[in-house]
């Protein structure tokens, strides 16, 4: 998928700065108490009951191979709605801390595809280039669309 211009939510995993396309972003909540479920994916934190909705919680970090990160105040999770097929579902994923809504026009986006990068890249719509810096534009979709959600 290649990315659009529009609002972008922007957030922090280790010294890199993330995107995703703001109309996917539900709520934006502290970090609660997650219940663990057992003989999932080491990234499935697990599950939260936010107002009598059980959603799974997924740590970015780990999903993409980052080093685990003790939480604290400023870390966050994004609730976000997926398609999965013809089912919208939400989930959660934990991020170091939320940076900014930001505006990102159509030429200030460069397709990932255009730079080759070897690995597993399928989630990368696209790179925005914002206040002379570079912000991974992130496809929800592939990151969360994962075979472990099946099993939530």
């Amino acid at each position: 998928m290649e990315a659009q211009e529009g609002k972008y939510l922007t957030f922090i995993l280790g010294n890199e700065e993330y995107g995703i396309l703001i109309k996917r972003v539900k709520e934006i909540i502290g970090i609660m108490d997650i219940t663990n479920i057992p003989r999932t994916p080491e990234f499935i934190k697990g599950v939260i009951n936010l107002r009598g909705k059980i959603i799974p919680i997924m740590d970015l970090r780990l999903r993409f191979g980052l080093e685990e990160k003790e939480y604290n105040q400023r870390t966050c999770i994004i609730v976000v709605e997926i398609n999965m097929g013809e089912i919208k579902k939400q989930m959660g994923i934990v991020v170091d801390t939320v940076s900014e809504v930001v505006n990102i026009q159509k030429n200030e986006i460069d397709p990932s595809a255009k730079y080759d990068v070897s690995g597993d890249t399928d989630y990368l719509m696209g790179l925005g280039k914002i206040k002379g810096k570079v912000v991974l534009l992130l496809d929800i979709d592939q990151i969360l669309s994962s075979e472990a959600f099946v099993m939530i």
